[in-house]
């Protein structure tokens, strides 16, 4: 094994993804991924902390995404139209290309209920943040926590439906969608 390799990042999640689907996720080591991505365990851990670090992966970026979208909407943006940005923030994180990934990830997370617990908590996390965004823009504070649990809500839902959607569309526009079919609901 070579001492440093580019790439291995990448080769390590899709070592790990591949292993996850073959044996499960709890048969499967960080050894076993290091083995398959032809590198060392060290490696492995010099990119994440554990092996559920490659599921979770990328939860700063996702975040960072979202929150910016929120900060560059005008002083004047009311709640409704911080939510939408929340949301554009958030499926610019899934371009098409990462669908597969995202789905196969979904399916490991389905199946493995302390994942679920770590995702669910890791959702949390981004929607304290948004709720915190949102406050320091003025909005109230129970408001903003109404806000932010609507707009994880609207992208979870959307979410679901993108992994699965035949044939595929952009998250982006499933969360337009979602958030229109709310505003219908909410004006009725």
């Amino acid at each position: 094994m070579a001492r440093w390799q580019p790439g291995a990042p990448d080769r390590l999640k899709d070592a790990a993804m591949a292993l996850f689907g073959e044996r499960g996720y709890d048969q499967t080591t960080v050894a076993d991924i290091a083995q398959r991505a032809d590198l060392t365990e060290r490696t492995f851990y010099r990119y994440f902390s554990d092996k559920r670090e490659v599921l979770f992966d990328g939860g700063a970026a996702l975040e960072a995404l979202m929150l910016e979208a929120v900060r560059a909407e005008p002083e004047t943006a009311s709640e409704t139209a911080l939510l939408a940005a929340a949301l554009e923030g958030l499926g610019g994180f899934f371009p098409a290309d990462r669908r597969t990934f995202s789905r196969s990830r979904q399916q490991i997370l389905d199946a493995e209920p302390a994942l679920q617990e770590r995702e669910m908590l890791k959702l949390a996390r981004l929607t304290t943040a948004l709720a915190d965004a949102l406050a320091e823009r003025g909005v109230p504070a129970s408001r903003a926590r109404l806000t932010a649990e609507l707009a994880l809500g609207v992208f979870r839902a959307s979410f679901a439906q993108w992994i699965d959607a035949e044939p595929a569309r952009d998250l982006v526009d499933i969360q337009r969608e979602a958030l229109a079919e709310w505003r219908s609901l909410a004006g009725s």
